[in-house]
């Protein structure tokens, strides 16, 4: 999986606005909802609630919010159904894009879809036409300088533990897992006393574009209008931003 982990390079640093703090707290409120209709209210017997509640911490959710949301969850309120889907297409350069919804109401989700698409050089593709290029894993980030090891050390713990691969720059190692093999994973490494910032299931591509200049900039346009969507909740791409990055 060598490589791999680039796409993830497109997570711009934005200024965080009110507005944008809002959208953050809708996307993890309804991630909480959802994992709390499929397992559960108990973080301790619910490993996507826990994820969900992870995620909720990150972006500084109040505990408030976060109980109500688990509340809202466990209750049977109509509003709160929402379904979890994806949406497929490519972007500028033939980026495959691979996007995860969760939506309380499709026909709305979809006319946003196609509009963005358009609206920004790319094009929504039917079911299918993308998802095969990207593998479902498991992602568990550590911050570099709170870890304590080199990325040799690191390496080696996170093969015992059963990850299958490290990544790692300047900021993060980013250690990947099969999916049924991430909270094994992250377990062992807590127990180690290793710091992790988040710990999710995510998708990888199986190959990347390379993209720079100004087809840099419109993919990432694109990629930021879904991530202001609130019905999306993570955007995956092929691009490889590298080289746009360090030019």
């Amino acid at each position: 999986m060598s490589g791999h982990s680039k796409w993830s390079t497109i997570k711009r640093k934005k200024e965080k606005t009110d507005a944008q703090k809002a959208s953050a707290f809708t996307k993890v409120t309804r991630e909480i909802i959802v994992a709390v209709k499929a397992g559960g209210g108990d973080p301790e017997h619910n490993f996507r609630l826990r994820m969900a509640i992870a995620k909720a911490k990150e972006v500084n959710m109040p505990n408030d919010n976060i109980q109500r949301a688990i509340k809202r969850g466990i209750g049977q309120s109509e509003s709160d159904n929402y379904e979890e889907t994806y949406y497929e297409g490519y972007g500028p350069g033939g980026v495959a894009l691979l996007v995860r919804i969760l939506t309380d109401n499709r026909n709305r989700t979809a006319s946003d879809m196609r509009y963005i698409f358009s609206r920004n050089n790319g094009n929504l593709g039917e079911a299918g036409c993308v998802a095969w290029m990207f593998s479902s894993k498991g992602l568990i980030t550590i911050p570099v300088e709170t870890a304590g090891k080199t990325e040799e050390e690191m390496f080696e713990m996170i093969i015992e533990a059963g990850a299958e691969d490290l990544q790692s720059n300047d900021e993060f190692f980013e250690v990947y897992t099969e999916p049924s093999e991430l909270e094994s994973v992250r377990q062992y490494l807590e127990s180690q006393k290793i710091p992790i910032k988040a710990a999710e299931l995510t998708q990888v591509p199986q190959n990347t574009i390379a993209v720079s200049g100004d087809q840099a900039e419109q993919v990432m346009r694109l990629i930021e209008a879904l991530e202001d969507n609130d019905d999306v909740q993570d955007v995956y791409t092929n691009a490889d931003f590298t080289d746009a990055e360090s030019a």
